[in-house]
């Protein structure tokens, strides 16, 4: 058995519906294991025995399904793919522009003119390009949905638009056939056109929100050099093209460079950018011997390195990978109102043709007419418009008061499932903490001269290279400290820095410095670092040739808000947890002052992301937040994926949800704007329903044994119109409002 997982791009789809129908079509199939097809990503993760089915076989599957699945390589290729996905929204955006520039005159001619001369043909000349051009994929969904025997939202457009419009031509070339009943032969035409305009604008604006799916991958992948330098015959540089890199090659990487593949260090030290693989903000010391990762960045000397790992087997292949298969897995979410549509339009069109045939039955010599205009009329007042209206309008303007209050929001997938969340993972670094090294505390030696000495540390760490030289800088840039002029700067590889000042030698950085040069530490200063090194503190030491003068805290601090933020997720009964690279003794401290009890340490970006996947086995509906690249697998894989606006691209790209502020507090008021666009889809939906249980019963004709009434198109087409104003109306609120 030759098992094989992949990921292919289908084309064609634009409902639940049709996700439902490539499924069926693949896993009917004798040789494909299991099938998940993603309508946001637009594309389906198949398991197949390649010894039973080919890929020329899974094509004529989706193909016979009236759908188009991608599986040659060259054509699935992401820039191929990417411009299938451009082709395709610049098609509807132009679709969409012109139904809404032709509906606007025929309507403005069927509610102010219709008594104008040609009225009814100049109508029907607008709605004509309408119905048949921009509004003909709704036809042939429909038309597919039959040969499946199911219905969505197409059959119902599809059915009331062409109703409609068909009875309005007949009645403009044969207005004699209702006069001689004593009926005037109405026309539905701005009925028909509008429909197919508000649906083609619901569909381009989702269709926008997903246009950005493969934004991160494409970043991820960016992160890997196209060319690396190779070491020939011992001696001279070439440049080659990274797919050409094999395991045992001898690389080089300057400083500013990216490493292009997994290695091992063989000659020189240098310090490492490895925060996109690792998350935390320190680069790396690294000497012969050390393991180099691709797609992180060499900062100061030249490393080479021995390739080890190349191609799909490197650290960051793998997390691409993931993110992929996370983003190509089948979204929890369905849509609700394809389900609705689902029962809905059978029982219409049920109710439609029994209207007509029981006026032909019972009503006498008007029942044909009668019972025409019933069938019409039913069609009429169950068109989709409400229905349709009710989710993207409650999202739109869930989305715009979630902009201004600084959470942007990708996908209207991510804002239904965030009220259901019960579970918020938390990357540490970025994201609880500031993500940078910052001087907490500093304590001198007791006669020691602050002023001067403050100077002499600047001044040597102005001069270094380590990466917390940057944090004591900042630190007593903010005091306005003065450097001075020191002699003789070296640096002591690994240990810190040292020079001449007024004749006496300085020393800064580790206490292995210190013990290396036989300094004495006061009991006072040694006291204070032991405390600050329990508390998971860095310590940097200041010393002259005899003596410690100064010891320097640095730590990456935790955010103001966090504490409160993680308060107000337990006070709304959501499980808190906190993940991150760094130590064990680390993560307590930083969990113990932000008030999270559940925490992991040492996790790598692939146990992120299978914690998630077990909290999601546990039932919980899971929300990840991170800043980091390290971050986005777990982001791919969580149920909603949240970024903090200060991180990194590739994070808020992977990320569904992204808060501009980096302050925690906007989690929960995420969280609150999702429940109260929940709230007014529910209600949309349930008065859209509502409308059409009291409207198509009396669109029937129920009234008229009662009353002699009986709904007139006209009269059915505005009362269509009211319940989709209504629903905007309500969707508004969202706009009114604090979000707490």
């Amino acid at each position: 058995m030759s098992t094989i997982k992949k990921i292919f791009p289908v084309t064609g789809m634009h409902c639940a519906s049709c996700v439902l129908n490539v499924e069926k079509a693949l896993t009917t199939q004798k040789g494909i294991l299991s099938a998940g097809v993603n309508l946001a990503s637009s594309s389906a993760q198949v398991e197949y025995d390649s010894e039973l089915i080919s890929l020329n076989n899974i094509k004529k599957a989706v193909t016979e399904a009236g759908y188009n699945i991608i599986v040659e390589e060259d054509a699935a290729s992401p820039e191929k793919i990417e411009a299938i996905k451009l082709k395709s929204y610049k098609a509807l955006r132009f679709k969409t522009t012109l139904a809404i520039v032709i509906s606007a005159p025929i309507v403005i001619i069927g509610m102010f003119a219709m008594n104008m001369p040609f009225a009814n043909y100049i109508m029907w000349a607008l709605a004509t390009p309408v119905i048949t051009w921009c509004g003909k994929q709704f036809y042939i969904g429909a038309w597919k949905q039959a040969k499946h025997r199911k219905a969505n939202m197409d059959t119902l457009v599809a059915l009331s638009t062409g109703i409609a419009y068909i009875f309005s031509v007949f009645n403009t070339l044969f207005p004699h056939f209702w006069m001689k009943q004593g009926l005037m032969p109405g026309v539905y035409f701005e009925a028909s056109a509008v429909v197919i305009s508000f649906i083609l604008l619901g569909k381009l604006l989702e269709e926008r929100a997903v246009a950005n799916t493969s934004t991160a991958l494409k970043k991820l992948m960016g992160l890997q050099p196209n060319t690396v330098s190779r070491i020939k015959d011992g001696i001279l540089e070439e440049v080659i093209a990274i797919k050409d890199v094999k395991p045992g090659d001898q690389l080089i990487v300057k400083p500013g460079e990216k490493i292009a593949v997994d290695g091992k260090v063989t000659d020189g030290n240098s310090f490492i950018d490895e925060s996109m693989i690792t998350g935390e903000p320190m680069p790396v010391a690294k000497n012969t011997g050390d393991k180099v990762f691709a797609g992180t960045i060499n900062q100061k000397g030249s490393l080479y390195y021995l390739a080890e790992k190349t191609g799909d087997n490197t650290l960051l292949a793998h997390i691409i990978k993931k993110v992929q298969e996370a983003q190509g897995s089948k979204a929890p979410v369905q849509n609700l109102v394809d389900k609705i549509a689902g029962i809905f339009v059978p029982v219409v069109m049920s109710i439609a043709i029994i209207s007509m045939i029981a006026w032909i039955e019972l009503g006498g010599n008007a029942g044909f007419v009668h019972g025409l205009l019933a069938l019409v009329t039913v069609l009429v007042i169950a068109c989709p418009c409400a229905l349709g209206l009710a989710t993207p309008t409650a999202i739109i303007a869930g989305m715009g008061k979630g902009a201004e209050n600084g959470i942007l929001i990708k996908d209207a997938a991510s804002l239904e499932t965030a009220h259901k969340i019960n579970a918020v993972v938390l990357d540490k670094t970025g994201t609880i903490t500031e993500g940078r090294p910052t001087v907490t505390d500093i304590c001198w030696k007791d006669d020691a001269d602050t002023a001067l000495l403050s100077s002499v540390l600047y001044s040597l760490e102005a001069r270094s290279e380590h990466p917390l030289a940057g944090a004591i800088c900042s630190f007593f840039n903010n005091l306005d400290t003065q450097q001075v002029d020191i002699k003789f700067f070296d640096s002591i590889t690994g240990s810190g820095v040292t020079a001449l000042y007024n004749n006496n030698i300085y020393f800064a950085g580790s206490g292995k410095l210190l013990q290396q040069m036989n300094v004495k530490i006061p009991d006072a200063l040694a006291k204070k670092a032991d405390t600050w090194t329990q508390q998971a503190n860095t310590v940097v030491w200041l010393a002259d040739q005899f003596t410690a003068l100064a010891a320097v805290a640095i730590a990456d601090i935790i955010k103001p808000g966090s504490n409160k933020a993680v308060q107000l997720l337990q006070s709304m009964g959501i499980e808190v947890y906190m993940l991150t690279g760094d130590s064990m003794q680390t993560a307590y401290m930083v969990a113990q002052e932000a008030g999270i009890t559940q925490f992991k340490a040492e996790v790598s970006p692939t146990d992120k992301a299978n914690f998630v996947k077990e909290l999601q086995a546990q039932g919980k509906v899971v929300a990840m937040v991170g800043d980091g690249i390290n971050d986005s697998p777990a982001l791919a894989q969580a149920d909603v994926s949240i970024a903090m606006g200060r991180g990194t691209d590739i994070a808020m790209d992977v990320a569904k949800i992204t808060l501009v502020s980096s302050d925690l507090n906007y989690i929960s008021k995420a969280i609150f704007l999702s429940r109260k666009t929940v709230r007014i889809i529910h209600q949309n939906l349930f008065w859209a329903f509502i409308y059409n249980v009291i409207g198509i019963p009396i669109a029937a004709g129920l009234l008229f044994p009662i009353n002699g009434f009986l709904l007139n198109p006209m009269i059915a087409g505005a009362a269509m119109a009211m319940s989709s104003v209504s629903v905007v109306s309500n969707s508004l609120r969202l706009k009114w409002g604090d979000l707490e």
